[in-house]
């Protein structure tokens, strides 16, 4: 496939402009309202964009402040990322599943003089830390449910999207945009993505629109991506990952983006839409992969066993583009796809994909190698917040098992003497927003320290683990706990592992099951349980983690295998402070709270 080269001499607003201008009709947006898919062109796109930010500058905002965005993905978040972009603002994406207190510590640090909130819910949380928002100028709120009681306790500080639009649109002034337009430069600050705060608190990363720019070309050619890809958005948008594939590459190509009703109906949605392409973080593949085992399993003998003969089969050549398989290899695929495949990339809603990827945090290798199986083409990327989104990526025709695959356009590499992975290009961040000196640390002489360390593996990448995360048992092995970690979470029955070895004896493990799996075994076994700690407590379930620990065991070196572990009897949370917004685990926090625990698994 021919490489499509980007106009990257634009901002992101000003190439919104240029898709208004040359493809206006075409479709840009789609978001499902009351199960009916509404379309949004590109002309339409730029006018209520131009609407939003015109509303900002009337409601107060400076060229250059922030706005901050608290909402699940849906068309009203990309209006404001865009109308706050067409008159110069800058948009921080806060998670609507966070706490009051995260919320506020963002919103605050952000200096927020405008903050967008999906609804009642999400305005309540920052009207909670309003003493901490000196700056905060006006609170928007998208869904009118709840508003007017919302108001009378706020007043004048609450204003509707609707209304806001209203104001932008009858605006005296429409040459605001224009002027901001004319002098906007590649290096502005486009966005603040705060870092998910895994090991302290979440640092905000300034992405500039030559940032951007560089990612949006270096996915377009990664991925083969043209103009008639289609995305649906659902992971959050405060994320780098899914910014890429809904604002960057989007309004670069002119391709479509569909929003969900909500993020619980996504599997209906992606069913409906059946994209051409589909991010997921390894959490959702491990989902996607229980329950085709829960299905599979209810199907009956017969079909288990034709799909066990079709996975042993198929997965001999997994690894294989459909250009490179035998004629033989593409007859087994067929025969299993038209029997039972075809009918589970249905279950899913990845029928039509020509790419699927994997990102944000490490995913087992046998969880890739079973979709690559299915015949859903997933590859492996990886970047960070830092980075702007993805830098490393395997090839759709070329898939080394277990990396990261190589560069991206425009994209160097080194590795320091630990075997750090360090990079350089234009998709480097500009630095962190009000912190020079975690800058410093982080961006040497051009060069971003990502802090993970990498292999060289037939040439591609293998990310081993955190710099930080390695950790050195009391008899002196290095060992990489997200390597074990993965081996045990590619059993559908273990939903979390997080292990322990740091100057410790052996291994061991705080293992959390997943309630789905687990629960209907134990149904079809007429085990009684209540709730998911009764589960976790009974004998039988002990026993079948056991077993599912010693299988993952076989598969790793005898010093990294896991000699005890503790089954937690509720689920790691967020407002526990246990993981992140993004799912990402805290090891201290988490060794904190159940350190007696760990402490009994070495008596």
């Amino acid at each position: 496939m021919a490489m499509i080269y980007l106009n990257k001499t634009n901002t992101l607003p000003q190439m919104l402009r240029q898709q208004a201008e040359h493809n206006t009709l075409a479709i840009a947006i789609r978001q499902k309202e009351y199960g009916i898919w509404k379309p949004l062109n590109w002309g339409e796109y730029l006018e209520r964009a131009t609407h939003v930010g015109l509303g900002f500058k009337a409601v107060g905002l400076n060229e250059g402040a922030h706005v901050g965005v608290l909402s699940e993905n849906r068309v009203e978040w990309v209006l404001s990322q865009l109308g706050a972009g067409l008159v110069g603002g800058v948009t921080v994406g806060v998670y609507p599943t966070s706490p009051t207190n995260e919320i506020a510590y963002v919103l605050a640090h952000a200096d927020a003089e405008v903050v967008v909130c999906e609804d009642q819910e999400q305005t309540d949380k920052v009207l909670q830390a309003l003493d901490q928002l000196p700056r905060l100028k006006k609170i928007v709120v998208m869904e009118k449910k709840g508003l007017a009681e919302t108001r009378t306790q706020a007043g004048d500080l609450i204003i509707s999207f609707v209304e806001l639009e209203q104001l932008g649109a009858q605006s005296v002034d429409t040459s605001i945009v224009s002027n901001v337009l004319s002098h906007q430069q590649l290096d502005d600050t486009a966005l603040v993505i705060y870092t998910s705060g895994s090991t302290g608190k979440p640092k905000g990363a300034m992405i500039s629109y030559r940032n951007i720019a560089a990612m949006a070309q270096a996915m377009v050619e990664r991925l083969e991506l043209t103009s008639g890809t289609t995305h649906l958005s659902y992971l959050p948008l405060c994320h780098v990952a899914e910014q890429m594939f809904t604002t960057f590459a989007p309004v670069y190509l002119g391709s479509r983006v569909d929003f969900g009703e909500s993020i619980r109906t996504v599997q209906e949605d992606l069913r409906e839409v059946a994209p051409s392409m589909f991010l997921g973080v390894p959490r959702i593949w491990e989902k996607l992969h229980s329950a085709i085992n829960i299905k599979i399993h209810e199907a009956g003998p017969i079909r288990r066993n034709f799909f066990d003969w079709g996975v042993s089969l198929c997965g001999k050549f997994a690894h294989k583009s459909a250009a490179d398989q035998t004629f033989t290899e593409r007859l087994i695929f067929w025969f299993f796809y038209i029997l039972i495949f075809r009918a589970l990339q249905n279950f899913i809603g990845l029928r039509k994909v020509t790419v699927a990827l994997t990102g944000a945090a490490p995913i087992s290798p046998s969880i890739v190698h079973f979709f690559r199986t299915l015949g859903v083409p997933l590859i492996e990327v990886y970047g960070m917040t830092e980075s702007s989104g993805a830098v490393l990526g395997q090839r759709l025709g070329s898939v080394v098992s277990g990396t990261v695959g190589v560069p991206v356009v425009g994209v160097e590499y080194r590795l320091s003497d630990l075997g750090e992975l360090q990079i350089r290009g234009d998709v480097v961040f500009k630095g962190y927003y009000k912190n020079p000196e975690a800058t410093a640390a982080t961006l040497v002489d051009g060069w971003l320290h990502t802090g993970d360390v990498v292999q060289e593996v037939q040439g591609e990448l293998k990310i081993v683990d955190r710099l930080k995360d390695i950790m050195i048992t009391a008899g002196g092995k290095n060992l990489t706990p997200s390597e074990i970690e993965n081996t045990m979470k590619s059993s559908h029955f273990i939903k979390e592992c997080v292990v322990v070895a740091d100057a410790r004896k052996f291994v061991s493990a705080l293992i959390q099951i997943d309630f789905e799996a687990v629960s209907q075994w134990a149904e079809s076994r007429n085990i009684a349980f209540t709730h998911f700690r009764s589960l976790t407590e009974t004998p039988e379930v002990r026993a079948l983690i056991d077993a599912q620990v010693q299988e993952g065991n076989a598969k790793l070196a005898e010093v990294s295998h896991v000699r005890r572990f503790h089954l937690l009897t509720k689920e790691l949370d967020h407002d526990d402070g246990e993981v992140t917004a993004t799912m990402k685990v805290r090891r201290v926090s988490i060794y904190k709270t159940y350190s007696t625990e760990i402490e009994a698994m070495y008596r």
